[in-house]
């Protein structure tokens, strides 16, 4: 299937569920805001960006970049576990997949949080866009060194307006 044709989409992600439970676990806050909401399952939802639309190449697969809103703010033990990501983007090029995002409230620099594999890609009973996801090398930073590159993480999903 060619797409090239820009769609809004939303990123439906859960970093890494392991994470979630830790911080509440410990008695710590997850707040999502800007765009970003949680639903029940403890997932996040990030809109699409209105000024960018996702493409799809010839094999369906996302291509190019397309960013979303919002943000996470994960705090736990006082503040010494304080995490901060906002406005994620999937960001496809010759280095592969990943799902970067800015990793201070200033958003002046993004980091490569997650590897996605593309080729493993598959489709839900609701069309979405299902691709699995490791952490990327330089995504300890941003989870606060607890996960090494390649660690398996939440899958990403891409629901696509008019999909």
């Amino acid at each position: 299937m060619t797409d090239a044709t820009p769609r809004a989409a939303t990123l439906s992600w859960g970093v890494k569920q392991s994470f979630r439970g830790y911080v509440e676990g410990s008695g710590g806050t997850i707040e999502a805001g800007a765009g970003a909401t949680r639903g029940a399952d403890g997932t996040f939802a990030f809109p699409g960006d209105p000024a960018e639309g996702l493409t799809l190449d010839a094999d369906g697969r996302p291509q190019g970049r397309v960013g979303f809103l919002g943000e996470l703010k994960f705090q736990a033990h006082g503040g010494m576990l304080s995490v901060f990501m906002a406005d994620p983007a999937l960001e496809v090029g010759e280095a592969g997949a990943f799902i970067t995002v800015a990793d201070t409230p200033s958003r002046t620099r993004r980091v490569p949080l997650a590897k996605l594999d593309l080729s493993k890609m598959s489709r839900d009973d609701d069309g979405d866009l299902v691709i699995p996801a490791v952490m990327a090398m330089e995504g300890w930073q941003v989870l606060g060194d607890h996960y090494m590159g390649g660690t398996p993480i939440d899958p990403v999903r891409l629901k696509l307006a008019g999909g």
